[in-house]
């Protein structure tokens, strides 16, 4: 007779039953296994079966087994969880905390459905009988705050409609699920985790070792007034916070003609206007009188200066401001004030000191050294780094029409700030001439040319810096307090020929060491590349004088142009082949991962790539590719990104010419992309890390992604201000017009919240973006929805089964599986209709502006038909859904499921469907469940494969679980196979596919949480 094992419902032979139980990881058995032996039972007794298939892993009793007694459902004893302790380690999002469930790897969360049919269960019970509802009782309201895919919002019928039980939900107190204590031992899960889960440490605050010495950063007065109150003191009326602008209404005019208004014609038109000076009661009549006003009332930065160069025959024109006040007004901006930093530091995961981390600048060991060096001449010292960024950039499309502007901003500002463009961490302080020099017919002493201004213009702008970086000037922040800052030039921010520019080397040599151009890839770890020798160089250069004749050839043999005045000749303490900086932007997506798409689109065929970009689920954080990505011109470094998240997905299982093997192209695309996300990480400890990381933290402290996004603001804005004539004298005042506005806009916003007191900000996190919450909308897509609809239109086909299953083990969690059974049968449903949400929301909040934003989204929405009429398909997301054990980072305690609805119970049915002291969360979501992460990644791509969880009968094994559970979405790349199916579409791939892998890198957030 065949024995059935308790733990995992299989049927075995006398000795295999036996051999099952000492050999299986499913804790399940082993549970089963140990009350055996404790109860003495022996095994010998039990009989033969036929042989239990893999699949019958996955298998549900039906009705007639469970009712017959056929089959021992006993369950485990309560005690013993499925996946470790059953301890939501996590903290919760949002209100609610997350639920500590006992998940079977092997089926359900609430038990087994069996082979059960809808009719089965008695729809009468509901007194829906056999009809699905007409349209109008599927009653639904409009939600503001959602929004679905392609602008289509969800559906709006009249809310007096809805069902008395199956309203909005009222606010219920005390809906929490109380969380379990966390355990004092680790857990130990069966997914490996690549990185070893470094985030965990590098999320807390760091242990910092200060300078040694106190004098550093050394304050030598403090004033009586703030920035905020000198400004009130030149503006400022006790009465009008708006003051130079009469009232409310004039400022906020002012404001929107100047940041978000027409062309200046256009509000001069508008302000003609009859009777709207009178009724606004302006003080100002037209653009002109507005650009005075600014112009004599509001402070502002340093004003740019014009400045004519002759090179050969042709006059250049320069415009620049002085560099020192511009320094002065970064240090002395009030916004900056409780973030500046004025001493380095060195960081460390913990107070045994053993592993360093680098991230911001002042963490590096630039500042560090530097500071050292300083003090020993100029004790008291405040390091001012500058950090210099310049690139051109096109104005217009069709007449060619180029800028070079140059950007400054200070490392005592964190880099978190620096790259937001709201908070104007980054100043324009010169347009650099760009000449031809058509009239020079020599190519090479065209360029030498070219090179020669560039190093002009840029020793003229910067010349300041080197009295200043020496004797120090006096910096005053925006808290009042003043310090004696060297500013000093530290890193230059450019792409590639910029690079070789400003450090005057070879195009295709590096601008930073000695590395011979075709060996530039081999790098060897045990010999590290020979950096330039600053000294020889400037050696070389000054050699001019003595030896003209052989200048060309003493720079040649140093490695370096013959420059005649290099602008960093004489800057103190700075070493320009030391100060040129990895380039993301630049070097990686439109340099790596360029390359490495042509190559891929080239070598496997554009039509196959293009196939499987239009097939790719749809996820929050992707852009779909629905034309392909083979026909794409002028990529940007944004698309490329995107391309990036996809590109692995892109190469699996397909086939090579001959019969290659596809492995080895799998894992170069693996490794690289690995690279791209970890050369990004915002935080890195000391392992491994690249030297320029060690001198001024990590690459996101220069991204010329940041400056390419102050082109558009800065550049091309101030270029469509303009009349297209005498341009750039038009950009420079149109551009210091907007900066004083924006710095009113600042005190106004200063004034009017009374005038808080500057408070100082210990730590900030590096970025790391692993706190988000979960964000609902207040008022349900659809008010309220037949349960019959949710069955068919989306898709919960077992909706019903799952919700009775969920009131049945939440009323008596202890009960068996046959037990579990026989109650839902006699489970009441005491409504129809149920409200309904369309999207999950998680949102976090950013540490510097407070703006909250919507980092991930998860849609849930049946298909529907747009304004015109045409058919929207569905969208049903996939989660990353937290068991109770998962924790901030790594996989263990996850699993993949696909939310198919989102709802609430009435509040009305909670006493008749729950015991009492039962806390029932305000929203549960309803799942089908893909199978376990394996124990270990697929070898090549190190990818997880997941696939939709079956019954024997070929259904999806679902279940009820609280919202609070879901961690954030979560990506699946199809397994295309040889060739992407012609049937497959981007909104039915993840019906017809059956076999995904977990995508790591749609965002950095989940690459950090699964590497």
């Amino acid at each position: 007779m065949p024995s059935i094992c308790e733990g995992c419902s299989n049927s075995f032979n006398r000795n295999g039953l036996y051999s099952h139980l000492r050999q299986s990881k499913n804790p399940h058995c082993r549970a089963y296994l140990a009350r055996l032996d404790n109860d003495g039972s022996d095994l010998s007794s039990c009989g033969s079966d036929q042989d239990g298939s893999e699949d019958s892993d996955l298998s549900l009793p039906s009705r007639s087994e469970v009712a017959g007694g056929a089959m021992d459902t006993s369950t485990l004893p309560s005690s013993t969880p499925i996946f470790g302790p059953a301890v939501p380690t996590m903290p919760p999002h949002g209100n609610e905390p997350i639920s500590s469930m006992n998940v079977d790897p092997l089926g359900d969360f609430y038990g087994d459905y069996g082979d059960y049919s809808m009719d089965d269960f008695g729809m009468d019970l509901e007194g829906s009988g056999s009809e699905s509802g007409s349209e109008e009782d599927w009653i639904a309201e409009e939600d503001s705050d959602e929004e679905g895919e392609n602008g289509i919002d969800d559906e709006g019928i009249d809310a007096s409609l809805a069902d008395e039980e199956g309203g909005l939900e009222p606010k219920r107190a005390g809906s929490e699920v109380p969380a379990v204590e966390e355990p004092d031992h680790d857990i130990q899960g069966p997914a490996v985790r690549l990185r070893g889960g470094e985030e965990a440490a590098l999320q807390n605050k760091p242990f910092a070792v200060q300078f040694p010495r106190e004098s550093a950063g050394a304050v030598h007065a403090r004033g009586d007034r703030d920035q905020n109150a000198q400004y009130f003191s030149a503006v400022g009326e006790a009465d009008n916070p708006y003051a130079p602008f009469c009232s409310k209404m004039e400022w906020d005019i002012a404001r929107w003609s100047k940041l978000r208004g027409p062309s200046s014609t256009a509000f001069t038109e508008l302000m003609a206007i009859e009777g709207i000076i009178e009724t606004l009661g302006l003080s100002f009549k037209n653009t002109t009188e507005l650009n005075k006003l600014i112009d004599k009332s509001l402070p502002g930065r340093p004003g740019f200066k014009r400045h004519e160069i002759m090179v050969g025959s042709e006059v250049c024109e320069v415009y620049f401001r002085d560099v020192i006040p511009c320094i002065k007004a970064l240090f002395g901006d009030s916004d900056f004030s409780p973030y500046l930093v004025f001493r380095p530091e060195k960081h460390y995961t913990d107070e045994s000191k053993r592993v360093r981390m680098y991230h911001d600048m002042h963490t590096g060991r630039w500042w560090w050294s530097t500071q050292e060096a300083l003090e020993k001449d100029k004790p008291g010292a405040t390091i001012v780094p500058i950090i210099v960024s310049t690139d051109k950039t096109q104005l217009t499309l069709f007449k060619n029409k180029t800028a070079y502007p140059l950007y400054l901003t200070i490392g005592n500002i964190p880099k978190e700030i620096r790259r937001k463009p709201s908070f104007r961490g980054y100043i324009l302080i010169a347009y650099l001439p760009m000449a031809k020099l058509e009239t020079v017919v020599n190519k090479a002493q065209r360029r030498r040319l070219l090179a020669n201004l560039y190093h002009a213009c840029m020793k003229k702008i910067l010349q300041p810096l080197e009295s200043a970086g020496i004797s120090g000037v006096s910096l005053t922040s925006g808290d009042g307090v003043t310090r004696r800052g060297h500013p000093i030039l530290a890193a230059f921010v450019g792409d590639y020929p910029e690079q070789v520019l400003t450090t005057g080397t070879f195009t295709g040599e590096c601008p930073s060491c000695l590395e011979d151009r075709n060996s530039l890839g081999e790098y060897d770890p045990d010999v590290p590349p020979q950096l330039r020798d600053l000294d020889r160089i400037l050696k070389a250069l000054e050699s001019f004088e003595d030896d003209p004749a052989g200048f060309l050839r003493t720079c040649a043999d140093a490695g370096i142009k013959p420059l005649a005045e290099p602008f960093w000749k004489d800057l103190p303490y700075a070493n320009i082949f030391r100060s040129i900086t990895p380039d993301i932007l630049h070097q990686l997506y439109q340099g790596i991962m360029k390359h490495l798409i042509s190559w891929i689109i080239e070598a496997l065929g554009a039509e196959e790539i293009d196939a499987r970009c239009r097939r790719m689920p749809p996820n929050h954080n992707l852009r779909l590719f629905t034309k392909g990505i083979s026909s794409l011109s002028r990529v940007t470094g944004q698309e490329h990104d995107q391309m990036c998240r996809i590109l692995l997905g892109l190469v699996l299982d397909i086939p090579l010419p001959d019969g290659i093997s596809s492995a080895p192209l799998v894992r170069c695309v693996r490794a690289l992309l690995d690279f791209l996300y970890l050369a990004q990480y915002p935080v890195h400890t000391d392992e491994t890390l690249e030297i320029l990381i060690k001198l001024y933290g990590t690459t996101d402290n220069f991204n010329t992604e940041y400056t390419e996004r102050l082109h558009i603001d800065l550049a091309k804005d101030a270029y469509a201000a303009t009349n297209f004539k005498d341009e750039f004298a038009q950009m420079t005042l149109w551009l210091e017009r907007k900066e004083k506005i924006q710095h009113h806009d600042q005190y106004v916003k200063w004034r009017l919240s009374g005038s808080p007191p500057i408070e100082p900000r210990e730590w900030i996190p590096p970025g790391l973006e692993l706190d988000r919450k979960l964000s609902m909308a207040k008022h349900p897509s659809a008010r309220a929805v037949p349960l019959d609809r949710l069955e068919r239109d989306y898709g919960a086909k077992f909706f019903r089964v799952a919700l009775r299953r969920f009131i049945a083990r939440s009323n008596e969690p202890h009960l068996n599986k046959r037990q579990l059974e026989e109650k839902i049968w006699h489970i009441h449903l005491p409504f129809r209709k149920l409200p309904v949400w369309h999207k999950i929301k998680y949102t976090r909040q950013d540490p510097f502006t407070h703006v909250t934003i919507t980092a991930d989204s998860i849609h849930v929405r049946h298909a529907t038909n747009d304004k015109h009429g045409r058919p929207v398909p569905g969208r049903f997301d996939t989660a990353l859904v937290n068991d109770g054990t998962g924790r901030e980072t790594g996989i263990q305690g996850y699993r993949v499921g696909r939310i198919r609805v989102v709802f609430s119970l009435p509040q009305s049915s909670l006493s008749r469907l729950f015991n009492d002291g039962i806390n029932i969360p305000s929203h549960l979501v309803y799942i089908e469940w893909y199978t376990s992460f394996p124990d270990s990644p697929d070898p090549n791509h190190l990818l997880y494969p997941v696939s939709p969880a079956k019954d024997q009968e070929g259904n999806n094994i679902c279940s009820i679980v609280p919202l609070a559970n879901l961690r954030r979405s979560i990506h699946l790349l199809p397994k295309f196979g040889r060739v992407a199916p012609k049937e497959w579409t981007s909104s039915t791939v993840l019906d017809l596919c059956g076999h995904f892998y977990a995508n790591t890198f749609t965002d950095r957030h989940l690459y950090r949480i699964m590497y």
